[in-house]
């Protein structure tokens, strides 16, 4: 089968969860025997550099980026605000890519065009006039309900009607685009039963983030638990988690375990972050190795209230046998058992419970780990999750 996926941002490196969920899909298919084309869009916060993709890679992919500038332009957002477009999709809109697409189906033909996230919908209509391969979007995130989520929390008087505007009218985009598409490949089930349920007759399946398990083989360090937290800082529900956590969990551990450890990292850390004062609190920014930062450190914790989609780093740390605990949104779409695979918390008491209870009983945190990679191997390994994509595919070849 011969695809054509066309990336919001370079699916290498994959230093991100949506880049390595882009990544994983790429090569599953490419190990499974198919051939793939990457059209990616560069940009200024995510650009493709040719020269750092493996070779083994580009070739068989021939990856291409096409650069549009995303940055946020308060002109531009503004012009959108008076003709209705929705400034979140209509940014990464690039005349450039269009004519490359054009180009592209006017010489080569595909059995699927896969779109990688919302924001590569504007392509639909060239697409569609110089291709009749099924078009399948690859939903990361459901992003009104982020964007629903982003607002709630907004305190500037000025941003949050904004936000509020923006999600409605995001709202009302991502619902017409289900129709727009010959199918829809959600991340997890609840994204999917949320697309059916606002009456669309367009094919849904749900294909998880999925890891190669062998990438992931870590024992725990030795010594008393270490949390963490990992993440891009410049996301904002990761940044305001991270708050939280230092200004309403942290000091209530230190109550009872004033030698508690906390360690922080992520690309983009903001300074004031990185001059935290806090006992037994490291902060830092971007580190090389998302794994071996992860193999060194015990319990993960993802403080998240205004997620959406599944949350990658969640299945990368139980990969690794490591002991996650999470917030109820941090953790959706991933098929867990509170208290046997994950620990789940809500409020400030809570979260600071698990993390003293484990302080207590060292134990514990070894046991949920080894739950939490069985887990891993069960439902998210690389293989039936690509398998079930190309099956998806089928039907709507056959239709």
């Amino acid at each position: 089968m011969r695809i054509l996926q066309l990336c919001n941002k370079p699916p290498f490196p994959p230093i991100d969860g949506g880049s390595k969920a882009m990544h994983n899909i790429t090569r599953g298919l490419l190990a499974a025997g198919h051939s793939v084309k990457v059209i990616c869009l560069s940009t200024p916060k995510h650009p493709l550099v040719p020269d750092d993709v493996p070779e083994p890679f580009r070739k068989a992919t021939g990856i291409e980026g096409v650069f549009v500038d995303t940055s946020i332009n308060v002109v531009d957002a503004f012009t959108d605000l008076l003709t209705a477009e929705n400034y979140n999709v209509s940014r990464f809109f690039s005349p450039d890519l269009d004519i490359r697409l054009i180009r592209l189906l006017s010489q080569e033909t595909f059995d699927i065009v896969q779109l990688e996230s919302l924001f590569m919908t504007p392509y639909i209509p060239n697409i569609r006039r110089y291709s009749r391969a099924p078009i399948v979007l690859r939903s990361h995130n459901l992003e009104h309900v982020l964007q629903e989520r982003i607002a709630s929390g907004e305190r500037h008087f000025l941003k949050k009607p904004y936000r509020k505007y923006l999600a409605k009218q995001l709202k009302t985009y991502e619902l017409e685009m289900l129709d727009r598409v010959d199918g829809v490949a959600a991340i997890t089930p609840s994204d999917a039963e949320h697309y059916r349920a606002h009456g669309t007759r367009t094919p849904i399946t749900t294909v998880p983030f999925g890891v190669d398990p062998a990438e992931y083989e870590a024992d725990l360090p030795g010594g008393d638990p270490v949390f963490f937290h990992l993440g891009s800082m410049d996301w904002l529900p990761n940044e305001e988690g991270v708050r939280w956590l230092l200004k309403e969990v942290w000091p209530r551990v230190l109550r009872t375990h004033p030698k508690a450890k906390l360690q922080l990292a992520g690309n983009k850390m903001p300074k004031d972050l990185l001059d935290t004062d806090l006992p037994g609190v490291t902060v830092q920014g971007r580190v090389k190795s998302a794994n071996a930062y992860m193999a060194a450190r015990h319990v993960m914790v993802v403080p998240l209230f205004s997620a959406g989609g599944m949350r990658v780093k969640i299945v990368e740390g139980m990969a690794m046998g490591r002991c996650v605990i999470s917030t109820h949104m941090g953790a959706e779409g991933i098929d867990h058992t509170d208290g046997t695979d994950i620990l789940l918390a809500d409020t400030p008491a809570a979260f600071a419970a698990h993390i003293t209870a484990l302080l207590d009983e060292p134990a514990r945190v070894a046991r949920i780990g080894q739950a939490a990679r069985r887990l891993i191997d069960e439902r998210y390994s690389d293989k039936p999750i690509i398998d079930g994509l190309v099956a998806f595919y089928r039907t709507l070849l056959k239709a």
